[in-house]
């Protein structure tokens, strides 16, 4: 199995802002803005609100709820009305799914999606952003892959007619544009999953799920079990063989990671030990609902 540590929602560069951790804990993940986009910010639902309010005021107003989101990977069932039939889904295009398609990745393999967040805070009854708080890359859905469907010329493949909606089926020229459908329960050679969902998202924010080291400068400065210090020959993770970037601090490691990278792989062949801890990670956290 690989494990895919897979950068997606709000940040600086998309969106402007992080994605928010709430004060009771809850935390979502802000869909990147695309003008090509079927969906709006105001159709998708979180915790049975719309989304387009917590967008705008997070925002200053800059990104309106009648802006249209980048629904990828889209995790949760019931923050869209759905047709029948309907899985997770998350698709990757160009560079990004040639280093995937390089290092092998497919069915059974398994994205864990991280992100840049920050705690919010309510005043006058308004979403603002916490003070004296730095925001931090925090994991905050997964899929386990199913099945791999090149997109090609195909708008609308057989079987598949539930994922119509989604931002992929209209990009049928953009190169190595590629689908991944979740499988419905998570499967684990030699692990007790305990019918965990092929994926989902994380509804609470727990430090378990923060990957930037708690008093780290940078956000990109992580916070690791010691197990991913790529000792001997083993290959690190991708994009991040500089020697440099790894540090050894007793039974954790630090890692400075690649600024915009969108998709680092693991090999968990070299790394057995990143099984129980991605199982174990999954267990203890309440999930999102999911097909």
């Amino acid at each position: 199995m690989k494990l895919i540590f897979s950068r997606k929602g709000f940040d600086s560069s998309s969106g402007g802002v992080p994605s928010p951790i709430f004060p009771d804990g809850r935390m979502v993940s802000l869909p990147i803005p695309d003008k090509r986009s079927k969906v709006t910010y105001a159709d998708i639902s979180f915790d049975g609100v719309s989304l387009g309010p917590i967008v705008s005021q997070l925002t200053g107003g800059r990104i309106p709820s009648h802006y249209r989101a980048h629904i990828d990977p889209d995790l949760a069932q019931n923050s869209l009305p759905r047709l029948a039939g309907w899985r997770p889904i998350f698709g990757q295009t160009g560079p990004a799914q040639g280093h995937l398609r390089n290092n092998g990745v497919g069915p059974g393999d398994l994205f864990l999606f991280f992100g840049l967040f920050k705690r919010v805070e309510v005043r006058d009854d308004v979403y603002a952003w916490g003070t004296n708080v730095r925001p931090c890359h925090v994991i905050w859905g997964w899929l386990q892959i199913a099945e791999v469907l090149p997109i090609g010329n195909s708008k609308s493949p057989s079987g598949y007619e539930w994922a119509a909606y989604h931002p992929h089926f209209d990009r049928v020229h953009e190169p190595n544009n590629v689908v991944y459908v979740a499988s419905r329960h998570l499967e684990m050679d030699g692990v007790e999953t305990n019918s965990i969902p092929g994926a989902g998202v994380f509804s609470f924010f727990s430090t378990e799920q923060q990957l930037t080291a708690s008093r780290a400068e940078k956000t990109t400065t992580w916070n690791l079990p010691a197990w991913f210090h790529p000792t001997g020959n083993r290959m690190p993770l991708t994009y991040h063989r500089n020697a440099r970037r790894w540090r050894r601090q007793g039974e954790r490691t630090e890692l400075k990671t690649v600024s915009r990278g969108q998709e680092f792989v693991l090999d968990c062949d070299e790394y057995p030990e990143a099984v129980g801890w991605t199982c174990d990670l999954l267990q203890k956290q309440q999930f999102g609902k999911t097909a």
